[in-house]
């Protein structure tokens, strides 16, 4: 009886502690529901700017809606920075436009987006081709994807056509032999996809942008973690060549440019554990006529460049390293935004660092006004990421913040 008694005791512990832990991870789950979004950092990133008859469109992301999903946006501004249109995609899940051009006094936009339910739990996205007019109603909209994981980075017109590069990828947990990686499609000007092509691996290949010389498609991207790519293309989708530069980061080639027979590309450097910013001047058959790699204490990637009125070649990036102190931020880098200066032989000029304890990134810039206008995003006490517009003079001196 005692033994019957001890046992129903045990049991009756047992039980009562059984309901404690799940009445515990019932508050838990509730707090969890009713506060995550709450601690979510604020995001608003710019990714592209150009300039259109006396304003800038510029489109990007933010996070600016109760469910703290990723938005992408396209904005128009004008001189004052003054927002004259702003539309948000706010279809699917999270979202990135990544790329803009005007035509036919339209606004045409390239990302990526989670379309439905099954690309949000896999964490998987969908290249996204939006075209607006300018009150913001929606011309068409198409999406694209060859494997698990698509998103498209630049977009280009030519005779009427409009040309769509970026990637599409397994996700790192599948094994498949399908065609993906880096991919280029072709559209119509009612969006119609008319070819598709795909290049590289297919779990890291991508294509970042492109330039069209004497009716060629000239693209830059990387391969296989490591390697910077140039692919040419005629314009039905038949490659010509293609050459590689070892070793860059995982981006591989970030920009190009083409100027005087020559095509300029910007990238970074691998360097034992560092990384250099990079810049590669190519001939037409891609023979390097001279390369420099611009080294720090801290690791450097150039992303952007254009060649100005002086024929300088200036470049934009990034300087990053590890945080020396924990404050709130989306990775564990320390980043600072850098913009410097060569000219056509690519003799250095300058280079200049923008950035303080926080993260600063430059993401594009244009040559406005005769003011070099950079784009990009910077975090703030809060851990917060607002964008913002720096201006630059000739002599790489800040201007105006906004």
């Amino acid at each position: 009886m005692k033994k019957k008694k001890a046992t129903i005791r045990k049991l009756k512990f047992i039980m009562g502690l059984c309901f404690l832990i799940i009445f515990f991870e019932l508050i838990y789950i509730l707090y969890s529901l009713i506060f995550s979004h709450t601690e979510s950092l604020y995001f608003d990133g710019s990714n592209k700017i150009i300039e259109y008859k006396n304003s800038y469109i510029v489109v990007g992301s933010n996070n600016n809606n109760d469910n703290y999903y990723e938005k992408a946006k396209v904005t128009r501004y004008n001189k004052k920075k003054e927002v004259l249109f702003e539309k948000i995609y706010n279809v699917g899940y999270n979202s990135s436009f990544s790329d803009t051009i005007v035509s036919d006094d339209s606004i045409l936009v390239v990302g990526s987006y989670e379309k439905d339910k099954s690309d949000h739990k896999n964490q998987v996205r969908r290249g996204l081709f939006v075209k607006y007019d300018f009150t913001g109603t929606l011309i068409f909209e198409k999406d694209f994807k060859l494997l698990d994981n698509t998103k498209f980075t630049n977009i280009i017109e030519y005779q009427g056509y409009y040309y769509v590069i970026g990637q599409s990828i397994y996700k790192n947990t599948r094994i498949g032999s399908m065609a993906g990686g880096a991919i280029i499609n072709k559209y119509d000007s009612s969006g119609n996809i008319i070819w598709s092509r795909s290049f590289g691996d297919n779990k890291s290949a991508i294509f970042n942008k492109m330039v069209v010389a004497n009716d060629y498609l000239y693209i830059v991207g990387g391969n296989n973690y490591n390697l910077g790519i140039i692919c040419k293309y005629d314009l039905d989708g038949n490659i010509i060549s293609n050459y590689e530069y070892k070793y860059t980061d995982k981006i591989g080639f970030n920009d190009i440019k083409y100027r005087d027979n020559n095509f300029y590309v910007v990238g970074s450097y691998k360097n034992n554990n560092n990384y250099d910013g990079l810049v590669v001047k190519y001939d037409e058959s891609f023979n390097i006529v001279n390369e420099v790699k611009y080294s720090d204490k801290e690791s450097i990637r150039f992303n952007r460049l254009l060649i100005d009125n002086e024929n300088n070649v200036v470049v934009i990036g990034i300087g990053f390293k590890d945080k020396e102190k924990k404050i709130k931020s989306i990775d564990n880098n320390d980043y600072d935004g850098i913009i410097g200066k060569y000219n056509l032989n690519l003799d250095y000029i300058d280079m200049v660092k923008y950035g303080d304890e926080r993260d600063d990134y430059f993401t594009d810039i244009i040559l406005s006004n005769d003011y070099y206008l950079v784009t990009g995003y910077s975090s703030y006490e809060d851990g917060s990421y607002m964008s913002k517009f720096i201006k630059y003079s000739d002599a790489l001196k800040v201007v105006e913040v906004v």
